[in-house]
């Protein structure tokens, strides 16, 4: 669950974001909280899976643009 002072998704690897977004996914579907806490939590959610999805945009990116590369000096081909 999110702290009281959470990091800045922004500042989140894949890996912590995704964590935590599991953890409110899981805490929201739980348990029955106070229609603001619930609220915030799935604000949180929403931002943390625009993160995640943000970071597997650039990966996937990066993977083009390597195998791109390695397809000019023909090291791809095998």
């Amino acid at each position: 669950m999110p702290e009281n002072n959470p990091v800045p998704v922004e500042e989140l690897s894949y890996e912590q974001a995704f964590e935590e977004l599991a953890t409110i996914v899981n805490s929201l579907e739980s348990s029955q909280r106070p229609l603001a806490e619930a609220v915030t939590l799935f604000e949180r959610g929403q931002a943390l899976a625009q993160r995640c999805a943000r970071l597997l945009d650039q990966a996937e990116l990066k993977i083009h643009q390597l195998m791109a590369a390695e397809d000019t000096t023909g090291e791809a081909e095998g």
